[in-house]
C-alpha cells in the first residue's frame, strides 16, 4: 500500500502542476494539452484512492492520445496560428516530460513490487498512460518550438 500512497501524492502534485501550467500557457494548444493530461491524472487519482480505500475498481483501456486527437480537431484553426511559446512555457513542457518519465519509473517499480493482481494491473495501465502523456508533451513541445 505504500506505493499507492506515494502514487496518490504524485498524481495530486501532477494535477496541480498541470492546472497551473495551463493557466500560464498562452498558446491554446499548449493550454489544452495541460488540461487534458490533468483530467487523465484526476482519473488516475480516483482509481488509486479507490484501491487505497479497499474499493473495487475497473481499469479502463483509455488512450490519452485519443483525447488529444479530439483537441487537435477542435482547435485546428487556432493551431495554424503561429504563436511563439515563451521560455517559461517551454520549460513547463520540459518539467512535464520529466515528471512523466519519473512517474513511469516509479510505476514500473511499483508494478514489480505490487501486493495484489489489481494493483499490478493498475500500475501497468498507469505506465502505459504516463508514456502517452510523455509523448503528448514531447510532440507539443516540438510543435511550439
Amino acid at each position: 500500500m505504500k506505493a499507492v500512497e506515494i502514487a496518490i501524492k504524485m498524481e495530486t502534485d501532477a494535477i496541480l502542476f498541470y492546472k497551473e501550467a495551463a493557466e500560464k500557457t498562452v498558446h491554446p494548444v499548449g493550454k489544452m494539452m495541460f488540461l487534458s493530461v490533468a483530467d487523465d491524472e484526476k482519473r488516475h487519482l480516483a482509481m488509486l484512492s479507490d484501491i487505497f480505500n479497499g474499493k473495487d475498481i475497473v481499469i479502463e483501456n483509455i488512450n490519452p492520445k485519443d483525447n488529444i486527437k479530439t483537441v487537435f480537431t477542435r482547435m485546428k484553426n487556432e493551431m495554424m496560428r503561429r504563436i511563439e511559446a515563451s521560455d517559461d512555457e517551454l520549460e513547463a513542457f520540459n518539467i512535464a516530460m520529466q515528471m512523466e518519465k519519473d512517474g513511469i519509473e516509479f510505476y514500473r517499480k511499483a508494478e514489480r513490487e505490487a501486493g495484489s493482481d489489481i494493483e499490478k494491473a493498475l500500475f501497468k495501465r498507469l505506465i502505459e498512460e504516463e508514456a502517452h502523456h510523455y509523448d503528448i508533451f514531447s510532440e507539443t513541445y516540438s510543435f511550439l518550438l
